[in-house]
């Protein structure tokens, strides 16, 4: 799970590249990224790599247009779950709401939302640091026109699109927006208060009761998720079962090199087997109270080679065997 400060680059956009007619593996490249980025899953980022990432897509595609692009390829099937539960929304306003409520989920990005007789206005706040790419900010605006459309299925405009650095005037993007994009003091987008309210013919609110408690099960965690070791714990819980336990393979899931992530741990006053070893004996106290599960498959579960490997471990972290603890003591106690 990502920590605030960290974006979340999502598995489809693997297809969407695909979509576009644009090699994710040369983009990667491109961006000094790994190569199997995609293989595992949705990957967390720092702004910087996020940004390299987006610099990358611009350059290879070598497209002024390619936010344009990136709107018209985008569907339903694409978006993510906060941006899939939000088409279940009565409309653009209520959809916005939700989304700028959600959007840690995706990135340390906040969105201002202002709704008036005037109109619907979204702002977005980028992460402290170095402005992000131009086609970044001009595909995020480009999402919100997709979105509207979408829902709708009509031909929404939005009624002004700014950007801080705005960027050449295009036929193309003219044509998408259905106005130029101007400079202005921040990055943003407005729908009149008509479009705003147009009913979304993907409103379905039984969805939306379904997708909003793990929504805010997910919220609950991204914001408690704020350091390395953190970070590390939670990549930990995804690839132990999976029979992975390495530095190595730590350090390539949050994007770190293995020295990176350990002087980071340093930093933090722990290191990477004092995160391991912990988050070992608390996931071994939860399946050892589960009766259901054999004490070879909790060692299995921790990424321990053996059954003995695991049993000295759980010795030395409580005194006792995994089948004394079972039968006299209190698992849950950390």
């Amino acid at each position: 799970m990502a920590s605030k400060e960290l974006f979340t680059l999502d598995p489809g956009t693997r297809a969407l590249l695909h979509d576009l007619g644009i090699s994710a593996a040369r983009v990667l490249r491109r961006a000094q990224l790994p190569a199997g980025l995609f293989a595992h899953g949705a990957v967390t980022m720092t702004p910087e790599e996020y940004y390299r990432f987006w610099e990358a897509l611009d350059a290879e595609a070598a497209d002024r247009d390619l936010a344009v692009r990136i709107g018209r390829a985008l569907s339903a099937e694409a978006f993510n779950p906060p941006i899939f539960a939000a088409l279940c929304s009565a409309d653009l306003r209520t959809a916005a709401e939700r989304i700028a409520t959600f959007k840690p989920l995706i990135g340390p990005v906040n969105l201002d939302i202002t709704s008036d007789r005037t109109g619907l206005t979204v702002t977005v706040h980028w992460p402290q640091g170095p402005p992000p790419p131009a086609l970044l900010v001009t595909a995020e605006l480009a999402f919100w026109v997709a979105l509207a459309r979408i829902g709708t299925r009509r031909e929404v405009n939005p009624t002004r699109v700014a950007m801080r650095r705005a960027p050449k005037p295009s036929a193309e993007t003219t044509s998408y927006f259905g106005t130029q994009i101007r400079e202005g003091q921040a990055d943003a987008v407005t729908f009149s208060a008509e479009d705003a309210s147009l009913p979304f013919l993907t409103e379905d609110e039984s969805m939306w009761d379904f997708f909003a408690p793990e929504l805010r099960r997910r919220l609950s965690e991204v914001e408690a998720f704020t350091t390395t070791a953190d970070r590390v714990r939670a990549a930990l819980h995804e690839r132990l079962p999976a029979g992975e336990s390495s530095i190595n393979t730590m350090a390539a899931q949050l994007m770190l090199s293995p020295r990176t992530l350990q002087r980071q741990l340093q930093a933090e006053g722990t290191s990477y087997q004092a995160v391991l070893s912990d988050t070992r004996e608390k996931l071994a106290r939860r399946y050892l109270a589960d009766r259901s599960l054999p004490t070879p498959q909790v060692a299995y579960l921790l990424a321990y080679d053996d059954t003995n490997s695991f049993y000295r471990a759980f010795r030395r972290w409580t005194g006792l065997t995994p089948e004394a603890a079972r039968n006299g003591t209190d698992l849950t106690t950390t």
